[in-house]
């Protein structure tokens, strides 16, 4: 029996991925074809599961893919084939999103559908440009505007008059190329020409720009700082508050474009860091992580595993992949038998605990070169037998200290790093574009794969201000071999001391 479609028309929110709803999340999930729009942060895409269909619709005032009514035609005959729909709209769909209209067309053709609704720009914006949209000192009602009515309309709907007598806050969307138009109304329909005006881009991303002024100067202000659409603009006096209140445009990357290289599995602690610093972060995953091109090896090391002394994790890829393989030999984690356990960082360490593995050894320096010391101080490795779990391409050095320690050492790879190409969330096209502040690389092989996508020397004439970011000595040696230089190399080699790095180098 072929089952029913239904079309989800849910609200994206402003351009912060953090502020979309729980239900949204779940329906992203869940989806089988996903259309969004042009002002929708791409990085939710994200949540979609790898073989959703995912439809461009632009709908931004210069930028129509899809006609409105094509765009119904298409939501309707997804719908009818018994897929479930996700129609995703920046802010809240019913807010000057042409939801409603999408909604009459899908309940004409008797296809089902709910609406679920986002946080709007026209709140969430001014909250992130430190302007309350109400305050009782200042504004105790709200008006909301969309400065892009019907073209088709032989009159407008909206009453400048009586807007202009209104009391409190008027927030204007996309109204930005009429900035003047719509100022001059106001003005000569006796709002008072020193009525505080603010105008915020790209509101709650790390993009955000604000701008300030009055209703006779924020033209002037728009033509001279050459500000740019998608944008709103409020007007009142809770524009005043801006000064106590702006705590985002505060955070101490704020303005600053960073790239992260790790994959897409691990970015997200790197990213969450700098974004909850005020960071616009493009996540360009350099490498991903596949089955290593023998793995032969690693399963006769798996049988052998009780005859080590020693198993040495270089990294949490390592912990994640092996014990991937491992689950699928053995249904009991006892059976990775007495084998003591040594790991090269907390990270790696902290994978290690959530399977409730206790780790014998760690160096106080988080490198591999440092772990043999370490060995060296605890215990003699004379004829002790070590299985190194690690990338299919490693530093020789940590072996071949061992052994000349006495060790007997197997160097197993349980993964293999390959080039990262995909580009679902747009950040390829978007640095392309405009380049960044700084690039982050948290290990030797994203440099590698970083330069063999880029080409890093090459950019960095291209973009002779950008920084790079190293998280230690291992990844400053893979810059280093191209001819470069790090501009910051964190002092704790982990991924909190590289964001400490890039900010102190910032302030």
């Amino acid at each position: 029996m072929k089952s029913k479609g239904i079309v989800y028309l849910v609200g994206a929110g402003p351009g912060d991925a953090g502020l979309l709803t729980v239900r949204g999340a779940e329906l992203l999930a869940r989806a089988d074809v996903v259309v969004y729009d042009a002002l929708v942060n791409k990085e939710l895409l994200r949540r979609t599961n790898p073989g959703t269909e995912l439809i461009y619709a632009g709908k931004r005032s210069s930028d129509h893919v899809i006609p409105q009514d094509k765009l119904n035609e298409l939501l309707v005959a997804k719908a009818k084939e018994g897929k479930v729909v996700v129609r995703l709209k920046g802010g809240d769909p019913y807010v000057f999103g042409r939801g409603g209209e999408e909604a009459e067309q899908l309940f004409a053709a008797k296809v089902a559908f709910e609406v679920v609704p986002g946080i709007s720009s026209s709140i969430a914006a001014l909250t992130y440009a430190g302007i309350p949209i109400t305050h009782r000192d200042h504004g105790s009602s709200f008006t909301v505007i969309t400065g892009h009515e019907d073209p088709d309309k032989d009159e407008p709907n909206i009453d400048w008059a009586e807007v202009a007598k209104a009391p409190g806050t008027k927030v204007v969307l996309m109204g930005v190329t009429r900035t003047k138009e719509i100022a001059d109304t106001l003005m000569k329909h006796g709002m008072a020409p020193k009525t505080p005006v603010a105008m915020v881009r790209w509101g709650t991303t790390g993009r955000q720009e604000s701008i300030e002024g009055t209703l006779d100067t924020i033209a002037a202000v728009v033509e001279k700082t050459g500000f740019k659409p998608p944008a709103l603009t409020v007007i009142g006096d809770v524009v005043k508050l801006r000064g106590k209140l702006n705590w985002f445009e505060k955070r101490p990357l704020f303005g600053q474009r960073i790239v992260v290289t790790r994959t897409r599995d691990q970015a997200s602690k790197l990213s969450q860091e700098l974004l909850e610093r005020g960071a616009e972060v493009l996540e360009i995953p350099t490498i991903k992580l596949v089955p290593p091109t023998d793995a032969q090896d690693l399963a006769d090391a798996m049988l052998e595993l009780n005859s080590y002394d020693w198993i040495i994790f270089t990294s949490p890829n390592g912990v994640k992949t092996f014990f991937q393989y491992f689950f699928k030999a053995f249904d009991d984690l006892r059976d990775i038998g007495g084998v003591r356990i040594a790991a090269v960082g907390p990270a790696t360490a902290l994978k290690l605990k959530e399977l409730h593995l206790r780790v014998d050894l760690m160096p106080d320096e988080y490198v591999a070169a440092q772990i043999v010391k370490a060995f060296e101080k605890f215990e003699s490795l004379d004829n002790l037998r070590i299985l190194i779990l690690r990338a299919e391409v490693a530093n020789e050095e940590l072996p071949k200290e061992l052994e000349a320690l006495g060790a007997i050492v197997d160097d197993i790879a349980c993964y293999k790093t390959v080039p990262e190409t995909d580009d679902i969330t747009g950040a390829v096209e978007r640095f392309n574009e405009a380049g960044a502040d700084w690039i982050t690389f948290t290990s030797a092989s994203t440099v590698d794969n970083f330069h063999a996508r880029f080409d890093l020397p090459q950019l960095l004439k291209k973009y002779p201000d950008l920084k790079l970011a190293s998280i230690g000595p291992e990844t400053s040696k893979a810059l280093v071999w191209l001819g470069l230089k790090p501009s910051v190399e964190a002092k704790e080699h982990t991924i909190d001391g590289l964001v400490r790095a890039v900010e102190n180098a910032v302030k």
